[in-house]
């Protein structure tokens, strides 16, 4: 079946951003619609990119978790060791997480574990054979997959679109960061 075949289960239409927000405009008028043509296409997209990545993962018989905690590892280059302090840093991910998905790939002969030398409580991780060829087949299944979704926008294009991402998630990271405060 072709990817144009597929039916997407609980999908919107493209314009049917524009469409709610003409509705809360005619509906109620004054309410502040002008994010509705930019939010909603993004959740959509997450979705779609989430449930497809989900799909190419189970394929490949990794998970996602694995997937960030192999592929840290691996871009960390030879030796693909790095501790559990870097590999929590780099993955944006708590230290009790990381203890459990590290658990999980030692288990399962993906990485290995060893005290460090520079201090009795660092632990240092590194990636075994078995975890190295896993990660090299999924990141190629993955990425390429990925590439294949993004495909229908020209070089120029995704560029454009890479600088306005950059440029929004910049700006809702520094009015969020506020409103936390």
């Amino acid at each position: 079946m072709a990817d144009a075949d597929i039916p997407l289960k609980d999908s919107v239409p493209a314009h049917a951003a524009a469409e709610i927000a003409a509705a809360w405009r005619r509906e109620r008028p004054g309410t502040p619609t002008e994010s509705i043509e930019v939010v909603t296409p993004i959740w959509q997209l997450a979705k779609l990119f989430a449930d497809d990545r989900n799909r190419v993962l189970r394929e490949a018989g990794i998970d996602a978790a694995t997937l960030d905690l192999l592929s840290v590892l691996r871009r960390s280059g030879p030796p693909y060791v790095l501790s559990t302090r870097e590999i929590a840093q780099r993955t944006l991910v708590t230290a009790g997480a990381i203890s459990q998905r590290l658990t999980r790939a030692e288990r399962d002969g993906l990485v290995q574990r060893a005290p460090g030398a520079t201090g009795r409580r660092t632990v240092l991780v590194n990636l075994t054979a078995e975890g190295h060829a896993l990660i090299e087949r999924s990141v190629d299944a993955v990425l390429g997959r990925e590439a294949t979704l993004v495909s229908g926008l020209s070089p120029r294009e995704r560029t454009t679109l890479m600088e306005l991402l950059d440029k929004l998630m910049t700006d809702v990271r520094r009015r969020t960061a506020r409103e936390d405060l």
